[in-house]
């Protein structure tokens, strides 16, 4: 059979047992009628502080967000490409190189932009 039938077919599998799931809770989960005590906020068995408790997060950080995720996917890539790349040829090693140039620019920029110490003001 193609892989790519295979693959459709595990996918298709997937996809149904988590809608049988989703299904069977549906029909046969409890159905509990929502009253105004289950509609308050609960914080751990004591009464809400303040009413509205959500309060806006620095928008320093979502850069470190946005780095740590840059970091971590090329982290998953070098061990992807150190897995794949056993008969090492030089186009690998050009993609390689590149690979890392990119990580240096980013480390370079990081680090001349002062993003690290920005949050710790």
């Amino acid at each position: 059979m193609n892989p790519y039938g295979t693959f459709l077919i595990y996918l298709l599998a997937i996809l149904g047992f988590v809608a049988l799931t989703l299904w069977m809770n549906r029909v046969l989960g409890p159905k509990p009628a929502p009253t105004a005590l289950k509609l308050e906020p609960f914080e751990c068995g004591a009464t809400p502080v303040e009413q509205d408790n959500t309060r806006a997060v620095p928008v320093k950080y979502y850069a470190i967000a946005v780095i740590f995720i840059l970091f971590d996917l090329e982290t998953v890539f070098l061990f992807l490409w150190a897995l794949g790349s056993q008969p090492l040829t030089g186009a690998l090693l050009a993609a390689f190189g590149v690979f890392m140039l990119l990580l240096v620019f980013i480390v370079a920029y990081v680090w001349r932009t002062g993003l690290l110490e920005e949050v710790t003001r």
